[in-house]
Parts: structure tokens; C-alpha cells; sequence
């Protein structure tokens, strides 16, 4: 069974309906002392950084997202969900995060361009990956659909499982062992979306 996370941040219903397209079970988890009875975590979001964590922190679900992590079990982030993993993020003020995933959330640069990139990065582009069970089956470049206005900034490369450009490139796709996760919405990402899905369900 595979436990998505509710802390009132994002519609989970699109995710929910995404693991029941490929067959998988899934259920939303609200209370963080059941986190340990999943065989796979996934937190979802849509938001901004520092509300996330303070909902996080609120519901005692920090705390239980790491002790998730040291179990070894496989978790997902997706969007804000994949940046609330990493150490820290400067949207609208500095905020400290889960810290599973070396590195932090920054805003995009558009001050080096002469026409100046529109924030947010909305729409289907391509993310290019290195060999991961999350993307068997895909090819090395596919396209996902994206909505964020900031972007992960790994402090080793090795966490970069997947990287997209919008202006420059950028980490889409971290992961630390068993802790992964995916800038872009695989359960709005029609087919190549639902393949990972499905692989996520597989590890």
C-alpha cells in the first residue's frame, strides 16, 4: 500500500487517480504515527516552501518523513513535494527543509537574458535523465508538464537524476538512495507520466 501525504498542501486527487490508472494501491494519510505502516511514501504539493513546512511541522509529519527515510523504504517528492526535500529554500524568505537531499530551492535567474524569462516555468518541456529505475521504459529525453516558479540546486551532482532548461538547466529529477524526487507533475503528465508512476510502485 503507498501512503500520500496530506498536509493540506495540493489537490491530491490527480495523484490519488494516477496510481489507480496503473493498478496500484493507494490511499491518503493524514496522521504522521501511520506513515510506518506504507510500503511507499509520496508527498505531493503546490505552494509555497515555508507554509509547506510549517504544515509540516504542525502535524508532526517532519519528523516521521525522515524517520520514513532511514527505514529505506522508497519515498517520492513531486514539485514542492521534491524541493521540501532538500536543505533549504529562499522563496519569500529563508526556510529549512526535510535536509534528505544535499542542496537548496532558488529562484530562476532571468536577469542574464535579454528578454527576461516568464515565471512561472508553466508548461510540457523536456527532462533529460541518466539510467534510473524511475525512468525504465523512457527514453533519455521525454517531455512532463511543469508549473513552479523555483528550482532545485543540488550540492552534488550525483543527486541529479534528471535535468531540464528553462533559460539554463536545472535539476528535475533528485535522488539519495531510497529519497527521490520529480520537479514536474507525472499525474498531469499523461502517458510518460504514468510510466513513472508505475515504476515508482515497481522499486
Amino acid at each position: 500500500m503507498i501512503g500520500i501525504i496530506n498536509y493540506n498542501m495540493g489537490n491530491l486527487a490527480s495523484v490519488l487517480n494516477a496510481f489507480d490508472k496503473v493498478g496500484a494501491k493507494a490511499e491518503v494519510v493524514e496522521d504522521a504515527n501511520k506513515f510506518k505502516e506504507y510500503d511507499k511514501l509520496v508527498l505531493p504539493g503546490v505552494g509555497a516552501f515555508g507554509d509547506a513546512m510549517e504544515h509540516l511541522v504542525q502535524r508532526g509529519m517532519d519528523e516521521a518523513i525522515k524517520e520514513y527515510a532511514k527505514s529505506g523504504r522508497y519515498m517520492m517528492g513531486i514539485c514542492l513535494g521534491m524541493q521540501l526535500l532538500l536543505n533549504s529554500s529562499e522563496e519569500f524568505g529563508k526556510h529549512e527543509g526535510l535536509g534528505l537531499i544535499e542542496g537548496e530551492v532558488v529562484a530562476f535567474d532571468t536577469s542574464k537574458f535579454e528578454t527576461p524569462l516568464k515565471v512561472p516555468h508553466m508548461g510540457w518541456n523536456r527532462m533529460f535523465t541518466k539510467q534510473h529505475p524511475l525512468f525504465e521504459g523512457l527514453d533519455e529525453e521525454h517531455y512532463l508538464y511543469f508549473v513552479h516558479s523555483f528550482h532545485a540546486q543540488v550540492g552534488d551532482e550525483r543527486n541529479e537524476i534528471g535535468k531540464s532548461f528553462y533559460g539554463y538547466a536545472f535539476s528535475s529529477a533528485i535522488a539519495e538512495e531510497n529519497v527521490l524526487g520529480i520537479q514536474p507533475h507525472p499525474e498531469k503528465s499523461h502517458k510518460n507520466g504514468l510510466k513513472i508512476i508505475e515504476n515508482f510502485t515497481k522499486l
